[in-house]
Order: C-alpha cells, then sequence, then structure tokens
C-alpha cells in the first residue's frame, strides 16, 4: 500500500507540475499576443473611437476601409516594391557572404584561423552608431547617396553574428563526411554546397528569417540614405504617413503597421521548424 500510494502521490506531483507548466506557458503567449490583438483593435476603430477614454479593447463596428484607405493614401505598392528588392538582396548578399567564411573557418586549416576568428568576433562589440558617419562619408564619396546600393552593399560584407553562427553549426557536422566526398573526387564548393549545406538548414533558415527582419524592418538606414519619395522603403512611408497629417489617424497607422507585418509572419511560418530548430541548436558544438 505504501509502494501504491507513494506512486500515485508521484503521479499527482507530475501532473502538478505539468499543469503549472502549460499555465505559465498560456500566460506567456497571451502576453505576447495581446499587442498584436490590441493593433488589429486599433486598426478597426473609427476615428472618434479609437481616441476615447478609457479605450475599449473591442470596436463597436468593423471598419476594414482603414486599410484601403491608409494603403491609398501614400504610394505605398511603390514602397512595397522597393523594401521587397533591398530585402531579398540583402539576404541573399548575407547567406553569400557568411556561408563562405564559415565554411573556411570550420574546415579550413590555415595559420592564424582562430586568431582571425577572434578578431571577426571582437567586431560584434563595436556599436554600429560609431560607423554611421565614416560608411555615410564613403557611400557619399562613390556618389552611391539616395541609391539601394547603400542598404544593399553591406550585407555583401559578412555579418560577425551570422558567420559565428553557421560555423558553429558546420563544426557539428563530422568531418568523416567531408573525407568521404573528397575521396570520390569532390572539391571544396561541391562539398559546401552537396554535402554540408544540407545538413545545416536550421541554420541557413534562422540566418535567414533574422536578415529579412532586420532589412525589413530597417528605418535609420534608408531615413539617412534615401531622398526621393520614390525611392522609400515601407518603414520610412510609414513615418512619412504618420508625420504628412495634421492630426494622425492611429487606426490607419496601425492598418499599415498590421499589413508590413504579414511577409515576416509568412516567411516565419514556411521556415518555422527549421527556424526554431536552429535557435534550440545555436551554439553546439565547435571544434
Amino acid at each position: 500500500m505504501a509502494v501504491h500510494s507513494g506512486i500515485v502521490s508521484g503521479r499527482s506531483a507530475r501532473r502538478a507540475q505539468r499543469l503549472l507548466a502549460y499555465i505559465l506557458l498560456i500566460g506567456g503567449a497571451c502576453a505576447f499576443i495581446l499587442p498584436f490583438f490590441w493593433m488589429l483593435s486599433e486598426s478597426l476603430k473609427g476615428n472618434k473611437e479609437i481616441l476615447q477614454y478609457p479605450p475599449d479593447f473591442f470596436p463597436d463596428g468593423f471598419h476594414w476601409d482603414n486599410f484601403s484607405q491608409a494603403w491609398d493614401s501614400l504610394p505605398f505598392n511603390t514602397f512595397l516594391l522597393n523594401s521587397v528588392v533591398i530585402a531579398v538582396l540583402s539576404v541573399a548578399g548575407t547567406l553569400v557572404s557568411c556561408i563562405l567564411p564559415a565554411y573556411a573557418f570550420s574546415r579550413l586549416r590555415a595559420r592564424g584561423r582562430n586568431v582571425m576568428f577572434g578578431l571577426m568576433l571582437a567586431t560584434m562589440m563595436i556599436p554600429a552608431e560609431v560607423t554611421i558617419v565614416p560608411v555615410f562619408v564613403a557611400f557619399n564619396q562613390m556618389k552611391l547617396i539616395n541609391t539601394f546600393w547603400p542598404l544593399i552593399l553591406p550585407s555583401w560584407f559578412g555579418t560577425a553574428f551570422f558567420i559565428f553562427l553557421i560555423r558553429q553549426f558546420l563544426a557539428t557536422v563530422p568531418r568523416e563526411l567531408d573525407e568521404a566526398a573528397r575521396i570520390d573526387g569532390c572539391g571544396h564548393v561541391r562539398v559546401l554546397f552537396q554535402i554540408l549545406l544540407p545538413q545545416i538548414k536550421p541554420a541557413i533558415a534562422t540566418v535567414t528569417v533574422f536578415a529579412f527582419i532586420g532589412s525589413w524592418n530597417n528605418l535609420l538606414g534608408p531615413l539617412i540614405y534615401l531622398r526621393d519619395q520614390s525611392k522609400y522603403t515601407m518603414p520610412l512611408g510609414l513615418q512619412l504617413f504618420v508625420s504628412s497629417q495634421y492630426v494622425t489617424k492611429y487606426n490607419q497607422m496601425m492598418a499599415i503597421a498590421l499589413l508590413m507585418l504579414i511577409p515576416v509572419v509568412v516567411l516565419f511560418l514556411i521556415a518555422q521548424r527549421s527556424f526554431v530548430r536552429g535557435i534550440t541548436l545555436t551554439g553546439m558544438g565547435g571544434r
């Protein structure tokens, strides 16, 4: 009887722990989702309703025309196209410029490799604000101001964190795969693209999502380098939408902000499994 009672009490304790864990997870999920529901609620309210106090979480009526009115108030079609072009080229540049040095740091035997890797990691301690002026001067001397190049070119020169991330994943792949491929006559290019990259899809998905979000939500870069409204991106267009009104229409501002979230959410849903696995395995390995 004592053994049976101990088993029952142990099961009850585990159920209580599991229930507590579910409660904490649900509470945390609600805390993160609440701002998005509030944004949706605000985007569907009328002009008078959105400013009333105390505010109501649920709108009295659903003003779906806020989305169309906000989108037509400025050339957001152009802003969207500009953002897509910059984001796609930036992601492509990030992947190319980070995968190659990560492979070199992980697989190639070179004197001073660890020193160079340490110096690269040390650049992560340099605040981005320190480089704004010299980088602007450099692009100005190259006559690239008011073009997309200052927003795209930096991604083609590598990012220390992404190189470190991919290198750590490559370090978890057994070197025996490389040796077997070289016995079959594969060079470095085939080993990287045919053997190693399929093994580190979580890292590639993680870098892709982070790079896209960083480019898509970038406000400071376009604010510094772009002059013509025809070259504005979505974040800059949203800022222009806010500052161009004598009375800020917060419902339409929330509508544009919600529309800006759609590409990010779609990309995350596409790469969800690999992205979550990449976050879970970040930092593993290292040889």
